[in-house]
């Protein structure tokens, strides 16, 4: 009697933790969008006269 009281004493407590599958999270909630770097004009630019002069002379 008692196995069966402690048998179903641990359902209960086990059916309360894992009774329900947690809240769906939307993927749209999982990612967050934003530049990696913001864009640099000068680092991108190319002069091919300063190119020559640093590198072929």
């Amino acid at each position: 009697m008692q196995e069966e009281e402690q048998a179903g004493t641990a359902e209960v407590r086990r059916r309360a933790r894992f009774g329900a599958l947690p809240e769906r999270v939307r993927p749209q909630d999982m990612v967050e969008e934003r530049p990696a770097t913001p864009r640099d004009p000068d680092r991108d630019a190319y002069d091919p006269d300063e190119f020559a002069v640093r590198y072929g002379l």
